[in-house]
């Protein structure tokens, strides 16, 4: 699963800008392919974090794009292949977190920061430090750290690669904020980590509401669960 996440990923997108009109199409095939797989391994205590993360970062990408204006993909639409997308790509974190060495995802977190500091100093992305702030707010809260210090390098990995194959373009000018960034900011993977956290607060709410219920009363740590694992599971 892991090895068709980064093959789905890395492939897709060069099969999205360059497969011409029929090259998106089967993109979106694709991955609704690779999560209806991912829902049918998964333990059915996992699927309703499968389900959260999903209309969270369908949601997600409605506001940030559409909304909002951070961002825009190639065609001017949201393409379909980005919700589960965004789902393949937190399982793939979850996977990953587990072999970060303990202390690792503070370094990660320590490394980041000169390079934020830096990019706002020089003016090329006043947005950094603000969502290094929520990486670091939610790296506080929560338990998961380990997961976000990896989401925090894999959304950066994948957001160098779409970027640069011209499948989204972040604008310049944040919209609102009067501020600017890069194309893309470091510190994308900060969107990542709150998505975890809305993620842990409604699997935790459904299980508050139907605590007899087996499909909601997974057998791993909440935080596994919110991350979308199909073990106990961009932009």
């Amino acid at each position: 699963m892991e090895r068709l996440i980064v093959a789905t990923i890395a492939l897709g997108l060069v099969v999205d800008s360059r497969g011409g009109a029929f090259g998106q199409v089967a993109v979106n095939f694709l991955a609704w392919a690779l999560l209806a797989r991912l829902w049918l391994v998964s333990a059915p205590a996992q699927r309703p974090a499968l389900l959260a993360c999903l209309v969270y970062a369908t949601a997600g990408e409605v506001f940030l794009s559409l909304a909002w204006g951070l961002y825009d993909y190639r065609l001017g639409n949201i393409p379909l292949f980005v919700p589960p997308g965004h789902v393949l790509l937190f399982y793939l974190g979850s996977r990953l977190a587990t072999r970060l060495a303990d202390g690792a995802e503070w370094w990660i977190a320590a490394l980041a920061l000169p390079v934020v500091a830096g990019l706002a100093l020089a003016g090329r992305d006043t947005l950094g430090p603000f969502l290094y702030a929520l990486f670091l707010a939610c790296m506080a809260l929560s338990a998961s750290r380990k997961l976000y210090a990896t989401m925090l390098v894999l959304s950066l990995a994948m957001e160098l690669w779409g970027t640069w194959l011209g499948n989204w373009t972040w604008r310049s000018d944040v919209p609102w904020l009067g501020l600017v960034t890069a194309n893309p900011p470091l510190a994308a993977g900060a969107f990542y980590a709150a998505l975890d956290m809305l993620v842990v607060s409604t699997v935790a709410a459904w299980r508050r509401q139907s605590p007899a219920s087996p499909i909601l009363t997974p057998s791993t740590a909440s935080h596994q669960a919110a991350t979308c694992s199909a073990r106990s599971s961009s932009r």
